[in-house]
């Protein structure tokens, strides 16, 4: 029966909520009221629409014939129409879950289930309305501290993920809408609230559920995306240089400083240089720590390893190639340490593989720059450059990772070191005469990497006959006409070449240069932006929440026992150590300002037995600090 054939009933819907109507009864006088504005007669359907308007400090008759007449609507969607009745629809889209008590809210999204489910009509209307509530009205932002506006917080956002789910259910349609809508009302930074926190704790909340199934990787895509626009919005470099003397914009925050002034301190000096004070800051640490708790979600319910695909995909749309990221790439550094075996070796091979893609000398022919193809030339040198920053972003996040990652075994370490070695040396047997270190960017990144690893690894690599005689052809490596001591961080050459020397690394030592390398003139003449700098993403975590996940599996340069440290016969041979048992009480006074230096910087600084070589590296134009963008190598 049509909308235009219901039985008319003169009764005021103003009497619908009376107890002595049925349910039947009030379905009836709903459809009537439908009906009669097709036919002109728009009276019974005003008072229809007057019914949805919410009336601050309502009693509860009034909610109560609210609830009755939502119903109504819900059994009678078939009687809709998007055109004659678009002031009843605008009505009850306009309608907040905020402002309604528990009883009305579910009535209200019973009909928005039955408005998506039975006509496509509304499905976006319906989902649009829903997603709208994941950001609460300021109202409740403001009073978020309080528990009574957080059980409404809890109920409303239940109401509506159980009403997502079920439209979902009965619309399969409905999911491929949905993504979209959510990236597009995705919250943009805001440097007076958090409210992008909220949002990403509902976006979790649906790749958890059958929505993630088919949505999990565009998910991802909208954390990580944010999570690199907050990790961007923050200055890194005026923090952390705003004072050279300041020792602290080097700090390595380990746990056992948490208690320390100089974290106060930092944290006080990275407000003060931030525009939007401690909001941004609080926003990214936030949003770091939901993010790592899904994780830990995930592994528990034993889906880590399918979700980890669809989080590297996130990562290498949005955080490999990005400038200055500093935070957010160490959401794969906890989601590898979760699960080392699979995630944690995964990574590492991808990165792997990225970087031996075409890690390969490139033509020397120069390419024509003539008018007729000038564009296309342009457009091809900007492919390469692409090309480029993205293989030695990825020997840069391999690098850091191997170096940094507590969780990953020797022997896998070990393995990896092997083929960016073997890789390096194909790269020198393959070499043409072309010698220009800007011809030779992804090599020296190789060699960078392979060296700095070591810096962190050397003593339980050197340990393992096989793992020795793994690097022996590093030693032709590096004493190749490309010359990658020369071109390579000197500060990463430096404690490289005192540790290989004190380990006994190279047959033919003397043929290195192990003094006067850091001021060679190769090495300031390679200043451009071809110069290999300081690109190591995972440097410490700078964020004090977030730091707390990722410490514990985190080899911090205070841990590391060089070769040149001679063994304790009581501990364990090791490249990790616990802070302070490196030396003894006695030469505790000594060596006070290298302790501090160790403890302090990110850099891989050491003991050095003399001022004049101390002083010497002090002063260098690069230092490992925390993270630049691979665009300034």
């Amino acid at each position: 029966m049509g909308a235009s054939e219901v039985l008319t009933d003169p009764s005021s819907l103003y009497d619908v909520g009376n107890g002595e109507y049925s349910d039947t009864y009030t379905m009836l006088t709903v459809r009537n009221a439908l009906a009669s504005v097709q036919n002109g007669e728009s009276e019974r359907y005003e008072e229809l629409v007057q019914s949805m308007q919410i009336i601050k400090g309502a009693d509860h008759a009034v909610w109560a014939d609210l609830v009755t007449i939502l119903n109504a609507l819900s059994g009678s969607v078939a009687c809709i129409d998007i055109i004659h009745h678009r002031k009843l629809l605008s009505s009850v889209f306009g309608m907040s879950l905020w402002d309604l008590k528990p009883h009305v809210m579910e009535a209200l999204v019973g009909l928005l289930i039955s408005l998506a489910a039975t006509s496509g009509k509304y499905l976006d209307s319906c989902l649009n309305m829903l997603i709208g509530h994941f950001v609460p009205p300021r109202w409740v932002i403001d009073r978020l501290s309080q528990r009574r506006v957080i059980d409404q917080k809890t109920d409303v956002l239940s109401q509506v993920h159980g009403a997502i789910l079920k439209i979902s259910l009965l619309v399969p349609l409905a999911p491929s809408r949905l993504l979209p809508m959510l990236a597009q009302q995705m919250p943009k930074i805001n440097k007076k609230d958090n409210v992008v926190v909220m949002y990403v704790e509902n976006l979790f909340k649906l790749e958890s559920s059958p929505i993630g199934q088919v949505g999990s990787s565009m998910l991802f895509m909208m954390v990580m995306e944010r999570l690199r626009d907050l990790d961007l919005e923050i200055d890194w470099d005026d923090i952390l240089q705003d004072d050279s003397s300041r020792g602290m914009f080097d700090m390595e925050l380990e746990d056992t400083m948490n208690e320390g002034e100089e974290v106060g301190l930092f944290w006080n000096l990275m407000y003060q240089n931030t525009s939007g004070g401690n909001v941004v800051f609080e926003s990214l640490d936030k949003l770091m720590v939901i993010s790592f708790d899904h994780l830990e979600s995930c592994n528990l319910d034993g889906r880590l390893d399918q979700v980890f695909e669809k989080l590297f995909g996130a990562f290498e749309n949005f955080i490999l190639n990005t400038y200055k990221s500093k935070v957010s790439q160490f959401l794969m550094f906890y989601a590898c340490s979760l699960d080392p075996e699979n995630c944690g070796v995964k990574f590492a091979s991808k990165l792997m593989d990225i970087f031996l893609s075409s890690n390969k000398p490139r033509p020397t022919r120069q390419v024509s720059l003539s008018p007729l193809c000038s564009n296309v030339s342009y457009s091809l040198h900007n492919t390469l450059v692409l090309m480029t920053t993205w293989l030695m972003s990825a020997i840069a996040y391999l690098a850091s990772y191997l170096a940094r990652g507590k969780f990953l075994p020797i022997t896998y370490v070990a393995t990896m070191l092997k083929r960016l070695v073997d890789e390096c040396a194909d790269y020198c047997g393959a070499c043409n005469d072309d010698i220009r270190p800007e011809a030779h960017q992804i090599f020296y990144s190789g060699c960078q990497a392979i060296m700095y690893v070591l810096c962190f690894r050397m003593r339980s690599i050197l340990n393992v006959p096989l793992f020795r005689s793994q690097l022996i052809p590093l030693e032709s490596i590096l004493m190749h006409r490309l010359n990658p001591l020369m071109v390579c961080l000197p500060s990463v050459v430096a404690e490289f070449l005192k540790q290989a020397k004190a380990g006994g690394m190279f047959v033919v030592s003397d043929a290195f240069i192990f003094d006067d390398l850091l001021e060679s003139e190769l090495s300031r003449a390679f200043g451009g932006p071809e110069r290999l700098d300081t690109f190591f993403p995972f440097d410490s975590c700078l964020l004090k929440s977030s730091n707390s996940y990722i410490s514990p599996n985190f080899i911090y340069w205070s841990m590391v026992r060089p070769t040149y440290e001679e063994d304790d016969d009581d501990e364990e041979d090791a490249e990790i150590i616990v802070n302070g048992d490196e030396e003894s009480d006695e030469e505790e006074e000594e060596g006070d300002l290298d302790y501090s230096m160790n403890k302090m910087s990110i850099t891989p600084k050491h003991s050095f037995k003399n001022k004049m070589e101390r002083d010497g590296l002090l002063k260098m134009p690069s230092m490992i600090r925390p993270s630049i963008s691979p665009q300034s190598f």
